[in-house]
């Protein structure tokens, strides 16, 4: 059973670095921050079940959001992040950082790729990005 709801209104904010990120919330319809640790087999002879230990972190982020060709919108944005580490911050909520709304944060994540032109006949134009890499972090100092 949840033990606390939220509406996905999630704050997303992107930049070279953690202080010069712009805030791209009014842009984004979906954000997805994966954490996850790669598993190495350390099954010895004998065993009678395989077994895994943590090794690298192989984090990555998706985003799905407006394209707008306006100063200071997505492509603005993007396109100068793009074949660079990057930094991204996404928290569940506008309120300041906290135990109850961290940001979950990647640091040098790559973005590999800049769909520039998405269009479908009787659509909102979009694009769809995956941040890959990165260390990641949940920041809960305000």
């Amino acid at each position: 059973m949840a033990t606390s709801t939220y509406l996905s209104n999630s704050v997303v904010e992107i930049g070279a670095t953690s202080a010069s990120t712009t805030d791209i919330t009014d842009q984004v319809t979906a954000v997805t921050v994966n954490f996850v640790v790669e598993a190495l087999e350390d099954t010895a002879f004998g065993s009678t079940a395989r077994t895994n230990t943590g090794g690298l972190q192989n984090n990555s982020a998706s985003i799905t959001l407006y394209a707008s060709y306006a100063a200071s919108e997505s492509y603005a944005v993007l396109s100068a992040l793009v074949g660079t580490k990057c930094f991204i911050r996404v928290k569940p909520t506008s309120a300041a950082l906290s135990a109850t709304n961290p940001g979950f944060e990647l640091t040098n994540t790559f973005l590999s790729a800049l769909p520039v032109v998405n269009s479908n006949l009787g659509e909102l134009a979009v694009y769809e990005i995956e941040l890959m890499g990165g260390t990641y972090v949940a920041d809960i100092t305000p």
